[in-house]
């Protein structure tokens, strides 16, 4: 099969796509033929190095949707012939366990990170992990809901709290994460603020149902926010922008506000003024993709077109270098989409 690799670390020149063997299920596992597979910044943090445990060669790609073509042992062999979308979270019980005294626990990981992933035209994944799709839904789009839906769902929902009638403020609002929680948020009845680069950025956003759209690269957002809200703020932020604007987003919030981090795009070290924090009982919260069942309450929203992901562009996984180029080069709005156009037995 076709698969798209790296073999060493460095820049998006490492990424080739060649002949690699196909990969066959073990016990509990389902062989899944690749109809779309997107990409996530994880893919460009892997492949650059950063300290990820990753099976080398890799193959990335988190993100899978396509049609199960053989099961393994103990598996049901009707999953053959199904399509489903993969949740690409593994063993996340983890995060429960851990804080459980004495318990030990396989830690989580992540498919396409820990594991080969869905840029290739056949990828293996657990058998729990296959969602199956609603009759004719797209594979592009399950794709590129995945990853993203479920950590926008879990960082607003169950650890943000968000409540109806809430305001809630979203950075970064062109990535795929992002871009799922200003639709999850407005479907929850909330009013959503939301910061990104670009008149036309802009309007995609304000599509999406974000009330209150900035461009941060023409605008003061910051003091935006203050005044619509009437210097009370928000109630929820949900960022992955980090260092570089954390000190505005804290006194942006509320009384009581919630700030829940699940990236940091700009940098690790957000500071943070103490006394603001327990003048204005502040939270700051982490958040890291989610749970089986919060996949699947993502998910369902996905079916049922209350959200649906922005792809900026699906290509042929020969392309893999290229789409490497361009989300690290920042030019996309939502997720980008490599779909195989060769798929052999």
């Amino acid at each position: 099969m076709l698969a798209a690799v790296f073999h060493r670390n460095g820049g998006p020149e490492v990424v080739e796509v060649e002949e690699v063997p196909v990969p066959r299920p073990g016990t509990g596992e389902l062989g899944i033929r690749v109809e779309a597979s997107s990409m996530n910044h994880l893919d460009l943090w892997m492949r650059r190095g950063l300290p990820f445990e990753i099976p080398m060669p890799h193959i990335g790609g988190s993100d899978i949707a396509g049609t199960v073509a053989e099961a393994g042992a103990g598996t049901d062999p009707e999953w053959i012939g199904k399509r489903v979308v993969v949740d690409p979270s593994l063993a996340y019980d983890w995060y429960r366990l851990a804080r459980s005294k004495g318990r030990n626990a396989e830690p989580f990981r992540v498919i396409g990170e820990h594991t080969q992933g869905g840029f290739a035209e056949f990828a293996v994944v657990p058998a729990a992990n296959a969602v199956e799709l609603p009759e004719g839904f797209p594979a592009e789009t399950a794709a590129a809901a995945g990853l993203a839906g479920v950590t926008a769902w879990r960082a607003l929902m169950s650890r943000g709290g968000l409540r109806k009638g809430e305001r809630v403020l979203v950075t970064g609002a062109s990535g795929g994460v992002s871009a799922m929680a200003v639709q999850f948020a407005a479907a929850a009845g909330a009013e959503v603020f939301a910061v990104t680069s670009s008149e036309e950025n802009v309007r995609r956003v304000r599509a999406l149902g974000a009330r209150h759209v900035f461009d941060r690269t023409a605008t003061d957002w910051a003091r935006d926010v203050h005044r619509i809200t009437r210097k009370r703020g928000v109630d929820l932020c949900l960022d992955s922008v980090g260092e570089a604007i954390w000190p505005q987003l804290l006194r942006g919030l509320a009384v009581g506000g919630r700030l829940v981090s699940f990236g940091a795009t700009a940098g690790p070290a957000g500071k943070v003024d103490i006394r603001l924090l327990f003048w204005r009982q502040l939270s700051i919260r982490g958040s890291t993709m989610g749970t089986p069942a919060e996949f699947r309450a993502a998910m369902d929203m996905v079916f049922r077109r209350v959200a649906t992901p922005p792809v900026h562009a699906v290509l042929p996984l020969s392309e893999a270098r290229r789409a490497h180029e361009l989300l690290e080069a920042g030019e996309v709005f939502g997720k980008l989409v490599l779909a195989p156009v060769r798929q052999r037995a």
